[in-house]
């Protein structure tokens, strides 16, 4: 496969969490660190990133939050449990951004809208848009990437043909595979 582009340590990873960090639980939303499973091969490829990319951050819808299904609190805990699990693996993530909103509350910080990587951009002023990448399993990750001109990967275990992305993986395994290959 011919890689569409080339990755060096100025670039950011931005990951969405569920479906592709963590097992998606479908019609639900994780509420506990027992319902948080990684999905194979995230481990490792946390590691491979880290060696490639400067920053990698998490952004994440929380819908639950909104819906009362959980609380702030509740998704503290989760984020702890990750990323201590992620950095005992040799790992890191520099910061987990979400959104605690529901569909209807027309915020800015919900995917698609690009409130979370505007909060990256000033926490980090030295991402550079141009040189980042969103990895997400859904229309609306796709959708934040294409609102700052990321370079858009698409999760998927079917082609993802109708969905606008540059290329697609069917895990955040095989990307991390394609990147060091």
């Amino acid at each position: 496969m011919t890689k569409i582009f080339d990755i060096d340590n100025t670039w950011t990873l931005f990951l969405d969490r569920d479906g592709v960090i963590n097992r998606r639980i479908i019609d639900d939303y994780v509420k506990s660190i027992d319902e948080f499973i990684f999905l194979d091969g995230v481990l490792d490829s946390l590691k491979i990133f880290n060696g490639l990319f400067k920053h990698v951050i998490v952004v994440t819808n929380q819908r639950g939050i909104a819906l009362g299904l959980m609380n702030d609190r509740d998704l503290s805990v989760i984020h702890e449990y990750m990323l201590n699990t992620i950095n005992s693996n040799g790992g890191r993530v520099d910061r987990v951004y979400h959104c605690p909103h529901d569909k209807t509350d027309n915020c800015d910080c919900r995917k698609p809208n690009p409130g979370m990587l505007i909060q990256a951009k000033n926490d980090f002023p030295d991402i550079d848009f141009t040189r980042a990448v969103m990895v997400g399993d859904s229309e609306s990750d796709m959708g934040l990437g294409r609102s700052r001109s990321l370079k858009n990967v698409f999760i998927s275990e079917s082609s993802g043909a109708d969905v606008d992305a540059d290329i697609v993986f069917p895990s955040l395994k095989d990307f991390a595979e394609y990147l060091i290959n």
